[in-house]
């Protein structure tokens, strides 16, 4: 059985954990019981096994090129996305009239985490997904008719069409623009660049979600559209070029098989497009794609750097090497790696990241579900925590992800660095999850800037009372107890850096502010998967008082060990980070231009 990713782990934190089968209580999840949940993981690990994993060296051989107008892509993704639209696991989330599944998105999530572990080409079937979910969500039911059930069954991809050269991520700064013909259709103009899934030969359509302004629109983000852009449009029975080119495809340092395609609209003045909603609407709608798809990045980055904390476990348990230091005999057999403290502290490392981040996401996506069935203030409340955890579901899986897969490569050595494993492929493809929806600044002056405020900081009072509530019932434990008092320290640390900086806030000028916002979405981050982990080890306690096997009994303890190893080694790498942030020392604003260059 391939290892890369633990059913265990996903079992305890769906179940033990999180008590996802109590979705059923409502009627869009009616059908998700434990039984059923199981099920899906293990089809979910299935469809991993066969059509992903074993081939996802040779699509990383496989560079994405474009020849005589077709751009080429590794057979095998055709085999993929068919796998996982077949599977269900395309429209899993959409209701039972549009041929979904209704699946909890916590269940959905938890498979997409196999997905990703299994090779990053699961993406463009999920890019798919968040594309046809739009359509659905805002737009006509001409729209839905003509393009649904074609994305959902794999049968086209689906893009989210926004960066421009010009542009990067600032959005109000995009010049695409769409013409209104009489027809009420729109000719689009302009181009797209870094447009994951842009362009491939393993589909029969490309539909682009696309981001532009129509003639005469307000300046700025108020005046974003939204369009459905296919890149072959429907006509007599058949398809038709919609004069949507592919100007070239980007080399990557990784992800070689993944598309990333410059694309351009209307350069033969016959590119048509299909408004979604309203006009001047689009980036509001595009923010539920791109929601989606920052969890979705923290699911991507967790899935990599999991196969490499199980390549260099596995590595660990079988490589000898050297002796114990207090054994100074040569004659004696060398010891297994595994059994030196310096590459457990590697392990322990990669395992605290990577099962925290797994806890992180699939407590986001419980949020969202909730979200989804719930109305009121149990609706309120669980949104305000979406939105403050998004940026640290993003960002503290691909920025950690980096560290844990090179903790992973150092555990092999010189054999990590080398194609006969697969760490080199994984430690060169992370790298992009910290840009894709947004570097990982974006994300400290999406946490700082506006989500910490959301409502006069209602968002953060709810995290505020979550942690106090685990810190109060983790102090009932002799084990546990000195966890939650540092927990409790440091969360009260953490009160104190952002009561400082609203307070530069409403004194100083933005730039003050949020300069370091990008170290203060990191202290957050810490802190938020420290009380995670304490969380888990508080269920994995009262587990063991019932464990009635040796593999329970072992993943108990190494829950807790975990914990312990997380408040030991991570935890204090916080304090540094709050004596900058109350530091009024300002050199990255004051100094000069010339002393840097």
């Amino acid at each position: 059985m391939n290892q890369y990713i633990s059913l265990r782990n996903q079992r305890f934190l769906l179940h033990e954990w999180l008590n996802v089968s109590a979705l059923q209580q409502y009627d869009y999840y009616a059908d998700y019981d434990k039984e059923g949940i199981d099920m899906l993981l293990d089809a979910a690990k299935q469809i991993a096994d066969t059509t992903m994993f074993p081939f996802n060296k040779d699509m990383d051989r496989f560079k994405v090129t474009v020849e005589d107008g077709v751009t080429k892509v590794h057979p095998q993704l055709r085999v993929i996305i068919k796998a996982l639209a077949d599977g269900g696991w395309i429209s899993a989330h959409v209701p039972y009239n549009y041929g979904g599944a209704q699946m909890p998105l916590t269940v959905l999530n938890a498979g997409l985490m196999t997905f990703y572990a299994a090779g990053v080409n699961a993406s463009y079937a999920f890019l798919t997904s968040g594309a046809a979910n739009l359509i659905l969500s805002f737009g006509s039911e001409a729209l839905k008719t003509e393009y649904l059930p074609n994305m959902y069954n794999g049968a086209w991809q689906g893009t989210m069409a926004l960066t421009e050269p010009q542009a990067g991520s600032s959005l109000t700064d995009i010049t695409a623009s769409a013409s209104l013909q009489a027809d009420g259709t729109y000719k689009i103009k302009g181009q797209k660049i870094y447009i994951s899934g842009g362009d491939h030969d393993a589909v029969d359509n490309i539909i682009h979600l696309t981001l532009a302004k129509i003639d005469g629109a307000p300046a700025g983000t108020k005046g974003i559209s939204l369009f459905v852009v296919p890149k072959n449009r429907a006509q007599n029975g058949g398809f038709t070029p919609n004069d949507v080119t592919t100007a070239g495809v980007y080399g990557k340092m990784g992800q070689k098989n993944y598309t990333a395609a410059h694309l351009m609209f209307g350069e033969k003045d016959d590119c048509i497009g299909h408004i979604v909603g309203e006009p001047h609407q689009g980036l509001i709608y595009m923010f539920q794609m791109m929601n989606e798809a920052r969890i979705a990045t923290g699911l991507m980055a967790c899935g990599n750097a999991m196969t490499a904390y199980y390549a260099s476990l596995n590595y660990a348990q079988v490589r000898p090497q050297g002796r114990h230091l207090s054994q100074k005999d040569p004659l004696l057999p060398q010891v297994i790696i595994i059994e030196h403290a310096e590459v457990r502290r590697k392990l322990l490392l990669q395992k605290a990241i990577t099962e925290g981040s797994a806890a992180l996401l699939m407590y986001c996506s419980q949020k969202a579900d909730i979200v989804n069935v719930t109305s009121g203030e149990e609706k309120a409340n669980a949104h305000l925590m979406l939105e403050l955890l998004t940026p640290i579901a993003k960002s503290y899986p691909s920025e950690l992800g980096i560290v844990s897969v090179k903790e992973a490569m150092q555990v092999l050595g010189g054999a990590g660095y080398c194609d006969d494993f697969s760490i080199e492929q994984i430690y060169r493809e992370i790298p992009i999850n910290t840009i894709y929806e947004g570097t990982t600044s974006i994300h400290g002056l999406d946490l700082l800037g506006r989500k910490v405020m959301m409502e006069k900081g209602k968002a953060l009072a709810l995290f505020a009372a979550e942690l106090t509530n685990t810190v109060t019932k983790s102090l009932a434990s002799e084990t546990l107890r000195p966890l939650a008092n540092k927990l409790g320290q440091t969360a009260q640390k953490l009160n104190e850096c952002t009561k400082h900086l609203i307070e530069l806030a409403m004194t100083e000028k933005p730039e003050i502010f949020t300069a370091d916002a990008t170290l203060y979405l990191e202290y957050f981050g810490n802190i938020t998967i420290a009380w995670l982990w304490l969380e888990q080890a508080l269920i994995a306690e009262k587990a063991l008082q019932t464990a009635d096997n040796e593999g329970d009994v072992n993943f108990y303890n190494g829950k807790i060990q975990t914990a312990i190893f997380y408040f030991e080694y991570e935890l204090p790498k916080t304090r540094p980070l709050h004596d900058r942030l109350m530091s009024n020392v300002r050199v990255t604003l004051d100094i000069a231009l010339a002393n840097i260059c």
